[in-house]
């Protein structure tokens, strides 16, 4: 008789009682990577659609299409770009929540599912890497808004471009303002704060968070047409004033610059769509995490789209050259009442989005890495110092371009391992897995190979190599197509690569059918009315 591993209630399962504690010894569980049990899974899609409301509305979401202003895109082709990218990108977010919802287990447990126990700490350590890389980002927007906080208590230095400290950068030294470094500092350990304090503490921030830019996007629209305005455009006129072509040729021309900003803009998502079961395991109800999602992320999207392009534009015709980080507009504000606003919506905002697109991925993925030895607690700290040291802000968010080129790079990379996942769950192991074998090592189905999925592994590298090549100064009208296309062309190789190589002995013996799945299963019965209130 098989043991009754893990309990079905709703379409929902969790790991018996029995199983968590035979699995307490085990090297490749601890509770912080534990699934969810049912009980916990209490978010509704009130919370979920504010987690996307506070991930989309932050500055680095402006930019998107700010940088397509910096390279002689017009405003509304920019918007348009970052609308169709977040459209694509919405596919594998949807298609990857669903594991984690209905099986309640975190983004590193899925990597374990489909690159095996070892092989796990691939796209654990990538994604890991590319989320202290935003980390980054996000809270050099953030300190941004501390120093205009700075700037009204102690002195205008804080907003003062010219006050600048020379510091170590990937490219050599570099001069950053003084001002932006300190808040930069600040907001990063306000931000280990938060994370160290759990996903409630998330949840709490995240609530007020969104709401809070929507003061300060208001405010930069109002000041970019003013500015605008000053220079005779009416506010459509900003909209509708037309591209630079000859910025544009330069760049490689329109096909070029257009296609390789909606890579771009689709990769700005393509961390999430390998992390979301981290925060659809608190789902309540499939239902729930999909019309958060929804609700969510276009609609903000687009409108940061809106504003950062209007942004852009209007700092173009009135400087002549486009402005790329909206939170330069600190810089260029005199109302200490409105900097007082903005900073602290910046600061509310930003920390939504740090701590929980790119901080509780990293912290998750490096526990997994030493179950044992490496808590939550310690990844967030690790986390937080590569963010500084290493995945340096003032190199990644030095310009439009340089902005899009790194999001390029690390989606083509990402994109198959979503695509892998997809592949994985759906198509080869038909949405039926064994919760215990994800613990079990050796012992488990997810073994494969010494412990790795060489299926994976392979069609993972044969899909993001081509396109990486562009990186190496490999050219040529066939490689710069590839590259144009870097993310859509990692996925589709990555899915069918690994579809079809599923099929072989490297598969081993990690299918399941119907009868084994039901052999180890409890399915529970609720109340009809408990079921319509989750509804």
């Amino acid at each position: 008789m098989n043991k009754i591993t893990q309990t079905e209630l709703g379409g929902l399962f969790e790991l018996t009682q029995e199983a968590r504690a035979e699995l307490s010894s085990s090297k490749y569980y601890n509770e912080d990577l534990a699934p969810t049990s049912i009980s916990e899974r209490n978010w509704t899609t009130y919370n979920i659609t504010m987690l996307w409301v506070g991930m989309s509305i932050c500055i680095p979401a402006l930019a998107l299409s700010s940088s397509l202003i910096t390279v002689g895109i017009s405003p509304w082709m920019a918007v348009i770009n970052v609308a169709i990218a977040n459209v694509i990108v919405v596919i594998p977010i949807l298609l990857n929540s669903q594991i984690g919802t209905k099986y309640g287990i975190p983004f590193p447990l899925l990597a374990r599912l489909t690159f095996g126990s070892i092989g796990a700490q691939v796209p654990a350590i990538l994604r890991a890497i590319t989320a202290c890389g935003w980390c980054a980002v996000q809270s050099w927007a953030g300190g941004g808004g501390v120093a205009a906080l700075l700037s009204i208590f102690f002195g205008s230095r804080f907003t003062d471009e010219t006050w600048t400290i020379r510091v170590p950068s990937w490219g050599g030294m570099t001069d950053v303002a003084c001002g932006q470094m300190i808040g930069y500092i600040i907001f990063l350990i306000f931000v280990a704060w938060v994370a160290f304090n759990g996903i409630e503490k998330i949840k709490w921030v995240q609530n007020i968070g969104g709401p809070a830019l929507l003061v300060v996007m208001a405010v930069l629209l109002i000041w970019s047409a003013n500015l605008a305005g000053e220079e005779g455009y009416t506010f459509f006129g900003v909209m509708n004033t037309p591209g630079d072509d000859a910025l544009v040729a330069s760049n490689g021309g329109f096909v070029l610059v257009y296609m390789t900003g909606l890579m771009g803009n689709i990769a700005y998502w393509s961390t999430m769509a390998l992390n979301i079961p981290d925060f659809s395991r608190y789902a309540r109800s499939q239902k729930d995490q999909t019309a958060g999602l929804l609700y969510g992320m276009p609609l903000p999207m687009g409108l940061c789209a809106f504003i950062g392009a209007y942004f852009a534009q209007a700092t173009k015709i009135a400087y002549g050259e486009a402005l790329f980080d909206p939170s330069m507009i600190f810089y260029h504000l005199e109302n200490k009442l409105v900097v007082l606003l903005g900073g602290l919506g910046v600061i509310a905002a930003t920390i939504t989005t740090c701590v929980g697109a790119n901080v509780v991925a990293p912290a998750n993925g490096f526990s997994n890495i030493a179950p044992k030895k490496i808590s939550y607690k310690t990844g967030v700290i690790v986390t937080v110092l590569l963010s500084f040291f290493v995945l340096q802000a003032w190199w990644i968010y030095s310009s439009g371009s340089a902005y899009m080129t790194w999001m390029n790079a690390y989606g083509s990379i990402l994109a198959p391992i979503a695509a892998i996942f997809c592949a994985d769950y759906f198509l080869c192991k038909h949405k039926r897995i064994d919760m215990m074998s994800l613990f079990q090592g050796k012992e488990g189905r997810y073994w494969y190979t010494n412990g790795v999925n060489w299926a994976a592994i392979i069609a993972w590298v044969l899909a993001f190599i081509f396109p990486l090549m562009t990186y190496f100064n490999v050219s040529g009208p066939f490689w710069n197509f590839i590259n144009s296309i870097n993310y859509v062309w990692s996925f589709v190789i990555g899915f069918v690569v690994y579809a079809l190589l599923m099929k072989t002995k490297l598969a081993g013996n990690s299918y399941i059918t119907d009868e084994e799945h039901e052999a180890f299963t409890a399915h529970e019965h609720i109340e009809e009315e408990i079921i319509i209130d989750q509804k």
